[in-house]
């Protein structure tokens, strides 16, 4: 049974038994500051189960993306892990429990084929439950018809669900099919969980879990406002054993990926006999490691994820190069993802036909994303190589932890690949000292992570206002005043009864015509007036679903809680403001004009007078495109195009045309701003001009690179736009003026006058050189005895570049006597940085006198060369002169 025919019978199933069908949440979990990514079926739903919102009905079911990242180093060595999979889950909220979950699982799961169900022997289920859960037991036992023998009891750390940080949990009861004695040895899960294979879990979420560590051990905080059900079967895992192959590699959705990646290598996959994941042979594990990673890539990137360097865009980035690392492995070291991606869109787009439809963007930042890697693997081969190098000149056997650890930050190398390459120069690694920088590392980065959520994920005085009082009535769209009655005032995340002159506070109103930041357009300025109080509105805020919460400083008397108070908006912030958000549209549609549909925003913010837009592009502007996009914004300004805002469901809005922001979650009922009919169609619920024309001019102030593939450009609205072009024409004048030149005549007059000034340095940089080397005759007539050594040591004039100097060293040794040991040092300092060259004739180097070594004397083990000629530098300018006895004392030595 393919993949995504056991998604629909489990999405029918559960319609046809009264639940509502919910559409996955996008990937990226932007909601929940302490997730990176949907990990779990149930996310989306996590208000309903807290009570902190009421569900829009009593149950429901979904297939949800999900994404875990704990994961992605089992990936391949077992048949259960991997970074994307789908989880297929129906969840009750309030309405029926324990009972009747199992009995839809067990009437699904072992119910016939013909009749809508999977077919699966129910002689060979077993179910585990929590220690103390006989209730759970006398359902599977007594009702269901399970023998007790296959019924087993199992401590928190197995069968208590949590997300792993505070949230809902409670226990559960997990199902699992015997594979047979070719999976393993007899005795159920606890002893193999290879043969006997988990494919749902029954939450019974009734309690909330407080902080601890992620599986056990943790503090229960009480019971939950209701008894709720989440279930989780995984698709990928049923699919496995519907299928009747080892594991989730090998499904009709993954396999597919295997097979490319062996008839492009010519390796075969296969080559264990085992049917289990952890015995395989190791091009095995890194074919599904391709499978899993491209596979996960394709559907991050179709939910908006672009790579880049910290949080989800590193997570993509580095299972990206994991995929391209394995695949080169294998011994294929040409770009993979072109041909490998477009395999995992046709097994996807079944499910997800919306990845077929945005192809061409997706496989821009995947294809740019490889190509960058590519330049990383050469470059810091290139690296690696001369530390390797070094390590061996200095008689070592082990690189430097952390020069493999800078390999990998800095330069995105994996270690795997400086462990292999050092291994075939003869060189081992310092793991615990990379494995100590790690460390490192990641402490830092959990501490800054903290610090950022500090403040935003405890959110329950912000929920039991909205429950208390309702939604805000929100009347942006409407006006820039409004009456409104204070029905909140928190401090530090925590309610207060009044907030006094001097204070900062965070402000909630019954009705508000603010604006609160969202979909990349900054929150509106403005003010709040009292009969005894005046505040001035410096942000604007939704912490949760339909709350505008105002940060107001108090400027003059004090706020007391159910004042009232006149709200209103600055007029000259909301203008620039709308010209601003209409001015994005405005160039994200001649964007795509200029460049080509797949020139699609991934993200934006504005403000008045300024806007910024991020895009898919592999390459920089030229400045012909930037001003033919600059233009085409213009005309569209200029022709004064109606500005509309239509209301409609999500799936009628993308039939209509409409460009929906990427990883973003829409309600049913979504808001189109539409800018000239069809030629930009977008959802947006920003405010906007009525006209084009009313944006003002429009100027390009930006254009650069934000990623690999992503591209960003800035510009100028309205006032800001006009403001913009002045200064440049003043500058132009001011520039003209000290020139004695015409306007027009500016840029040729600025050309040569450079010219000039090149072809001048050129000419005194051959002088001084010429001057430099004349004294090369005098500084060796004034070279000293050391011992068996005749020594030039000279410091060159201020300012002398590094290769006269290395000419310098190399005249003043051809001057010195061949048949008695001779050395030239000459340091010199430039930019406030000293360096030095040593050179040494044949007859030093008989008597062991080697030019590496004296400067590795001087600058304590640095710098580098050969016993001929070496050179080193980067100590402070004054200590020039040490630099030079450094070496005549080594010699004397």
């Amino acid at each position: 049974m393919e993949t995504a025919e056991i998604r629909r019978r489990f999405l029918k199933f559960f319609e046809s038994n009264g639940h509502t069908v919910v559409p996955s949440a996008p990937l990226p979990a932007i909601e929940d500051p302490n997730l990176l990514f949907i990990n779990a079926g149930m996310v989306q739903f996590v208000p309903y189960f807290l009570g902190q919102a009421k569900p829009p009905w009593d149950t429901a079911a979904s297939v949800q993306k999900c994404i875990r990242t704990p994961d992605i180093d089992e990936v391949g060595k077992t048949s259960r892990h991997g970074t994307f999979f789908q989880m297929n889950g129906n969840f009750s909220f309030g309405d029926y429990f324990k009972e009747q979950a199992i009995r839809y699982a067990w009437d699904l799961t072992t119910g016939s084929v013909e009749q809508g169900g999977l077919g699966l022997d129910g002689d060979k289920v077993w179910a585990t439950v929590y220690l103390d859960d006989d209730e759970a037991i006398d359902i599977w036992h007594k009702q269901i018809g399970l023998p007790l023998d296959r019924i087993v009891r199992r401590g928190q750390e197995d069968n208590m669900w949590s997300m792993g940080i505070p949230g809902p949990c409670g226990p559960c009861s997990e199902l699992y099919y015997d594979r047979g004695p070719d999976y393993g040895p007899e005795g159920g899960p606890e002893v193999d969980e290879d043969r006997y294979l988990e494919f749902w879990n029954l939450v019974f979420m009734q309690q909330e879990r407080g902080a601890g560590p992620a599986k056990k051990d943790y503090e229960i905080l009480g019971d939950l406002p209701k008894k709720n059900i989440d279930t989780g079967m995984g698709l990928e895992r049923m699919a496995s054993i519907l299928q009747g192959v080892d594991n989730m590699y090998e499904i009709d959705e993954v396999r597919p990926l295997i097979d490319k990646a062996s008839e492009l290598t010519g390796k075969r996959y296969g080559v264990s006999t085992s049917h289990t994941a952890s015995e395989s042979h190791p091009d095995d594990i890194r074919f599904r490691v391709i499978a899993d990673h491209v596979r996960s890539a394709l559907m991050l990137i179709g939910d908006g994820v672009v790579p880049s360097n910290e949080g989800r865009g590193y997570v993509l980035r580095r299972i990206m190069r994991r995929a391209i690392r394995s695949v080169r492995l294998l011994g294929y070291d040409k770009p993979a993802l072109p041909e490998l991606l477009p395999v995992a869109r046709d097994c996807m787009s079944k499910s997800y036909p919306e990845l077929a439809q945005d192809f061409d963007r997706i496989s821009s930042y995947a294809y740019g994303e490889e190509e960058a890697f590519l330049k990383t693997l050469k470059h810091g081969t290139t690296i690696l190589d001369t530390a390797v190098a070094e390590t061996k000149t200095e008689g070592g056997k082990t690189l430097s932890g952390s020069k493999a650890f800078e390999l990998h930050d800095t330069y995105g190398f994996p270690i795997d690949l400086t462990l292999e390459m050092a291994e075939e120069q003869g060189l081992s690694v310092d793991q615990d000292g990379f494995r100590q920088l790690m460390t490192e590392q990641r402490q830092r980065a959990k501490a800054d992570a903290a610090a950022r959520k500090t403040g935003h994920a405890d959110l329950s005085a912000y929920w039991q206002l909205l429950q208390e009082q309702g939604p805000t009535d929100w009347k942006a769209y409407e006006g820039l005043v409004t009456e409104s009655r204070v029905i909140g005032i928190l401090s530090e995340g925590k309610p207060v009864p009044v907030a006094k002159s001097g204070q900062i506070v965070e402000v909630v109103l019954d009705r508000t015509p603010f604006y609160a930041e969202s979909g990349g357009q900054h929150a509106d300025a403005g003010k709040l007036t009292g009969p005894s109080f005046f505040g001035e509105v410096v942000d604007v805020q939704r912490p949760v679903k339909k709350l505008v919460v105002h940060q107001v400083r108090v400027l003059e008397g004090e706020l007391v809680l159910d004042d009232r108070v006149e709200a209103e908006v600055d007029s000259e912030w909301r203008l620039g403001a709308r010209q601003a958000h209409s001015g994005t549209h405005v160039v994200h549609a001649a964007l795509r004009e200029v460049l080509g549909p797949t020139a699609l925003q991934s993200g934006s913010f504005n403000r008045p007078g300024y806007l910024r837009l991020d895009f898919s592009w592999r390459s920089k502007l030229s400045d012909e495109t930037r001003s033919e996009i600059e233009e085409v914004s213009n005309k569209a300004v200029r022709d004064d195009l109606p500005v509309s805002v239509k209301y409609m469901t999500l799936p009628e809005a993308k039939d209509f045309g409409a460009v929906a922001l990427f990883g973003e979650t829409y309600d049913e009922t979504v808001r189109v701003v539409e800018i000239g009919g069809p030629w930009s169609r977008e959802l947006c619920g920003g405010t906007h001009v009525s006209h084009s024309a009313q944006i003002g001019p429009l100027v390009l102030t930006g254009e650069s690179s934000v990623g690999s593939g992503q591209r960003r450009v800035e510009a100028a609205t309205g006032m800001e736009a006009y403001r913009y072009l002045a200064r440049e024409r003043d500058l132009v004048s001011q520039i003209a003026e000290e020139l004695g030149a015409q306007r027009g005549d500016v840029l040729e007059r600025v050309r040569a006058i450079l010219q000039r000034s090149k072809d001048a340095e050129r000419e005194l940089a051959g002088l001084q050189a010429k001057l430099v080397s004349g004294r090369a005759s005098e500084f060796a007539q004034n070279a000293k005895q050391v011992g068996a050594v005749k020594v030039a040591a000279v410091q060159a004039p201020e300012g002398t570049k590094g290769g006269d100097v290395r000419n310098l060293a190399m005249q003043i040794r051809g001057h010195l006597p061949e048949d008695q040991p001779g050395v030239a040092a000459v340091v010199a300092t430039a930019g406030g940085k000293a360096s030095i060259v040593v050179a040494a004739n044949a007859a030093a180097k008989a008597q062991h006198v080697s030019a590496a070594a004296l400067v590795k004397a001087a600058l304590s083990g640095k710098g580098g060369g050969n016993d001929d000629v070496a050179q080193g530098g980067g100590v402070p300018a004054d200590q020039a002169p040490q630099l030079l006895d450094a070496v005549v004392r080594a010699i004397a030595a």
